[in-house]
């Protein structure tokens, strides 16, 4: 098992890679993200982890330049579950979501390798047409919206049916306790 990749960071907000003894920029951050590596950015003198402060840098910089990923309002509702009891749930909910979108994302580009290997090799007699190769993996576009569609609008039920049994457990543990709107003591 490799170990994780040390990123230094100095003061003066250069990052040094331990692994290749340089000086990297955010952007070789980036393509370390991007290229699966394992890596921990710590500060330089007090060993703190700044892993999160890096990639949460990356993220600005994404979101600044380009189509964003994140609108203001969904942001903006990311921030009210700061401090909110049900926080630690949100952060665990995204992530999940976020690996679902992956495995889907990742069993589609199987499926699709699997077909261009059994049809052969581009060019090759008996191998795809270029013009169905083109269309497929334009067909893929729209049908990951839908499925993703379809996946995201069952989340949202499941997290709707989830709230209503905290609600309904809250209620029974609190019973002797009065509940606005229940008919109980103001």
């Amino acid at each position: 098992m490799a170990e994780i990749r040390i990123i230094k960071k100095y003061p003066n907000r250069r990052l040094y890679d331990t692994q290749t003894s340089t000086y990297i920029t955010i952007t070789d951050v980036k393509q370390l993200v991007l290229d699966q590596e394992e890596f921990k950015v710590v500060d330089a003198k007090t060993s703190d982890d700044l892993t999160r402060a890096i990639l949460m840098q990356i993220i600005l910089d994404e979101e600044a330049g380009g189509k964003p990923m994140f609108s203001a309002p969904v942001l903006s509702n990311i921030i009210r579950f700061y401090g909110h009891a049900m926080q630690g749930m949100m952060g665990m909910y995204l992530e999940k979501n976020i690996q679902a979108f992956l495995d889907i994302q990742e069993n589609m580009a199987e499926q699709s390798k699997a077909l261009f290997a059994s049809n052969g090799k581009q060019g090759a007699p008996g191998g795809p047409n270029p013009d169905a190769w083109a269309q497929f993996m334009n067909f893929q576009g729209p049908m990951m919206q839908g499925m993703m569609s379809n996946y995201i609008e069952q989340s949202k039920n499941m997290f709707l049916q989830m709230q209503d049994q905290f609600q309904n457990q809250a209620k029974t543990v609190f019973n002797g306790f009065p509940f606005p709107g229940e008919g109980g003591k103001k």
